[in-house]
Order: structure tokens, then C-alpha cells, then sequence
């Protein structure tokens, strides 16, 4: 964590990366609010950081954030300014002069390019992809900020980012909503839900909306126990069940199920639901559906405690910058705001541990995990 004793704070940036999630435009207002107390400036890098590496031709790559550009934001899902998962500068997607494309490290050139718009800091807000680029651009020099943002709520050292509350309650209410036609029907329907490497969505979700069989990634699952546990329900007259798959499920000594990998980009995980669907519908011999939420859980205003965390992570990153902060993230901790250091919240992701009290509580309710 580095301090300068006399912050030289008059120009700030803004960039939001990786996946959209509700609370973004409301850190935007708190970093941009906060500023204009300070009196300093703010602008913000569209689209990621193409704004600068790659800036549009018809127009300026930033955008300038005043009081009056923010206002009546905070409610607002998305981001103003853009966002994109694609174009990481670590590892850039370049096409040689052969036509092949290679990954190269434009970071250096970024930092530059900040350099020559004049401006003095950065408050980069992004889930574990964006914060290991925001301390790799710290440790080259700029003085940047890093601010929790993922629904998937797997970054470490807080004890939540922003846009989880909001993406598990519209999962919790689309999950209720498919009870009563799956008994109807009396047929197995099978949710995949994000999350990525983590099953905090599909867990608290699946517990909240009373679902059957939650299977994540931290507890690799056996598809015959999902389809006894099935069975039995069907044995003790529940004729129906419902199943909520985090995206980044396996099965027990098999592998992810990845639609994509490309270069500059994470890999893009999916499918998982409707191989799960197809193997307990041949398992059972039941009617199965599976209904895919996606970016559903990305979309929409953000819930009450997300826009408040979300002004007050906004706020926190001003004020660390007038601190002399530079190199940290800021982290909720229970009543507080506090600072951690980048590279230690991208060391790895928090995952959920399958000992923790809602899964002990979940088997006590008699949900299936699959183990």
C-alpha cells in the first residue's frame, strides 16, 4: 500500500471492466460526487480501457463526469461509460503482418496514454480480471484505486461486492416462480445460473427459493445421486423438483463445461445446465426443461443495499486518493470501509466452503448437493 504525502490529485479516471453489474452507474455518482467536495475533475475511459488504447474515430475515447452528468444515476443499471471483457492490455489480441494474432503487453502503453490526457489518478472498478490489471498499472507507476464490482460476489478480502445482493435476488424470485409450473407439469426443471468459478449465486439463491438440487463448483457432484435424490422426492409424492446450477459446475472427475476461449478474454463458461437436464431426464425418465438466467442477473436497477454499497465504495476510493492511498482496493467490512492492498486480493478468488453454516443448513433442509 503506498502514501504520498502530498496527494497531487486534480484529474481523475474512471473505468469500469469485465461483466456489466447493477451498482456500477452508482459508483460512478459516488466517485464523481465525492471529486467535485475535493474539487477535482473527472473523466471516464469508455468501453474498458479501449477508450484509450483504441479511441473511437468519430469521437474522444473519455467522457467528462460532472455533478449534472451523474445525476439521477444511482438507480440506473449498467454503466454509463461502457464496459467490455474483451481487450485486456496484459494480453492484447495483435495481428501480425502474417495474419496470425499473438497476445502482447500493452500495459506500458496505457500507462502513457493516461500520461498524455493529464491525468493524475485512477479508480478502477472490476471484479478479479480488472483488479489484476489495475495493480499491474499501480506497480508501473499510476496511482490507482480498485473498487470490488462482480456478481459474482468471489473476490477476496471483502465481505461483498457490489451487484451480488441485486443478481440473487432476481435469481432467488425467478427460481420461486418456477415451482409451481414444474409441479404442475410435474417435470424436473433445471436453472443454470452465473458465477463463474464460485457458487455463491447458486447457493444463495437456491437455498432462498427452496430448489432441490444445488450443484457448484466447490462441490463436485455424482449426476446418479442428483437423479436418486429425484426419485425419492418422486417416491414421497413431490412429483416435481427443481435444480439451480452455478455455470462453473462438474461433474466428479470431469471437467467445466466452456463455450469459449478467446484471446484477451477469459473463457466464457455455459452449457452445464442443459447437459445436467439431458442426463437426469434419461436417468429419471421424467420431463425435464432447463431455463438459462444468464445475463438476466446482469440487468436492471440495483437493489437497495447494492446502491448503497456502492456510493459508499465510490466515496471510500475518492478518499483514498486524498489520503495519499494508491495500490489498494477498498473492501467492505462490516460497519466499515476499509483498504487492501491489490496484489494481495488478486492472489485468488473466494470461493464458498462447503463446511460453511448455509451449506450445513441447506443438507439439514434435505437439499441434494450431488456429493
Amino acid at each position: 500500500m503506498k502514501r504520498s504525502r502530498k496527494p497531487s490529485v486534480r484529474r481523475i479516471a474512471l473505468s469500469t471492466g469485465g461483466g456489466d453489474a447493477p451498482g456500477l452507474n452508482a459508483v460512478i455518482r459516488g466517485v464523481v460526487m465525492t471529486a467535485h467536495h475535493y474539487g477535482w475533475e473527472c473523466v471516464g475511459i469508455r468501453d474498458g480501457y479501449a477508450g484509450l488504447l483504441d479511441p473511437p474515430a468519430e469521437g474522444s475515447g473519455m467522457m467528462r463526469l460532472t455533478p449534472e452528468r451523474v445525476r439521477n444515476i444511482t438507480h440506473l443499471g449498467g454503466t454509463i461509460i461502457g464496459t467490455t471483457n474483451v481487450g485486456n492490455p496484459l494480453h492484447f489480441p495483435t495481428r501480425l503482418a502474417s495474419g496470425r494474432i499473438v497476445e502482447r503487453d500493452r500495459s506500458g502503453e496505457l500507462v502513457r496514454a493516461f500520461r498524455r490526457a493529464k491525468i493524475d489518478a485512477l479508480v478502477a472498478i472490476g471484479g478479479d480480471g480488472s483488479l489484476a490489471i489495475a495493480n499491474v498499472l499501480s506497480k508501473k507507476g499510476l496511482r490507482v484505486i480498485g473498487v470490488p464490482k462482480t456478481i459474482d460476489n468471489d473476490l477476496s478480502h471483502t465481505a461483498a461486492t457490489f451487484g451480488f445482493d441485486t443478481a440473487v435476488s432476481f435469481a432467488t424470485e425467478c427460481i420461486e416462480r418456477l415451482h409451481t409450473t414444474a409441479a404442475s407439469h410435474r417435470r424436473v426443471i433445471v436453472v443454470e445460473v452465473m458465477g463463474r468459478y464460485a457458487g455463491w449465486i447458486a447457493m444463495n439463491a437456491g437455498v432462498s427459493s427452496d430448489a432441490h438440487v444445488i450443484l457448484m463448483p466447490e462441490i463436485p457432484y455424482r449426476i446418479e445421486r442428483v437423479a436418486a435424490a429425484i426419485r425419492e422426492r418422486d417416491r414421497r409424492g413431490a412429483h416435481y423438483s427443481i435444480v439451480v446450477v452455478a455455470e462453473g459446475a462438474r461433474p466428479k472427475g470431469g471437467h467445466r463445461s466452456v463455450l469459449e476461449k478467446r484471446l484477451g478474454a477469459a473463457e466464457r463458461l455455459g452449457g452445464i445446465g442443459q447437459r445436467v437436464a439431458s442426463e437426469l431426464g434419461a436417468l429419471t425418465g421424467k420431463e425435464t426443461r432447463q431455463i438459462v438466467l444468464g445475463h438476466l442477473l446482469r440487468g436492471g436497477p440495483p437493489t437497495t443495499f447494492d446502491r448503497l454499497l456502492s456510493l459508499r465504495f465510490g466515496g471510500a476510493a475518492v478518499r483514498a486518493l486524498a489520503e495519499g492511498r494508491s495500490g489498494v482496493m477498498v473492501a467492505l467490512a462490516p460497519p466499515t470501509v476499509r483498504y487492501v492492498p491489490l496484489a494481495k486480493v488478486t492472489r485468488k478468488i473466494r470461493n464458498v466452503p462447503p463446511g460453511c453454516d448455509t451449506i450445513r443448513t441447506a443438507r439439514d433442509l434435505g437439499i441434494c448437493f450431488g456429493d
